[in-house]
């Protein structure tokens, strides 16, 4: 699935790509305001809508794929770092652990299983998400409006509670 989408935004057209008007600041911005996890989550998509918005042509289908693209990858590096600092508490919870628990599984192996699992998940979910277009325009921005709310969902799970 992550695939198809790539590939769909490659071929939205070179052209308006370069041309999006695209800036992280309103989902960050939205991410300073939130009080709480479901605050948080209402931030997926602002960048992509205001992008959407300020770019000419933006709500054509290559328009939406671009900007949509584009803050799929701000939330994938989020999820990326959010799993690293997890992993890394994971690992010492597991090396605090009192040796009789040691033939148990650990943090960092379920987290690591848990993420694991998680991908899939994604995937099919996003493909189910897709194919309700019927294989229409709308496919490709259906994917990644899902893709991108399924990593910023998965994303906040990870964040430290302060943070999410």
């Amino acid at each position: 699935m992550i695939r198809f989408a790539c590939a769909l935004a490659l071929l939205s057209g070179p052209a308006l790509a370069q041309d999006l008007n695209y800036s992280d600041a309103a989902t960050q911005m939205c991410l300073e305001d939130a009080e709480d996890f479901s605050d948080r989550l209402t931030c997926a998509g602002a960048s992509a809508g205001e992008c959407m918005e300020e770019t000419p042509g933006g709500d054509s289908t290559a328009g939406m794929v671009g900007c949509l693209d584009r803050e799929l990858a701000f939330w994938d590096d989020q999820l990326n770092y959010f799993y690293g600092e997890a992993m890394t508490a994971a690992k010492q919870l597991d090396a605090d652990r009192p040796s009789d628990m040691q033939n148990q599984l650990g943090s960092a192996a379920a987290l690591r299983e848990m993420q694991r699992a998680w991908i899939p998940f994604r995937d099919k979910s996003c493909a189910y998400e897709a194919s309700l277009w019927g294989g229409g325009t709308g496919q490709g921005p259906a994917a990644l409006s899902c893709l991108l709310d399924q990593t910023a969902r998965q994303a906040l799970t990870l964040s430290p509670p302060e943070n999410g």
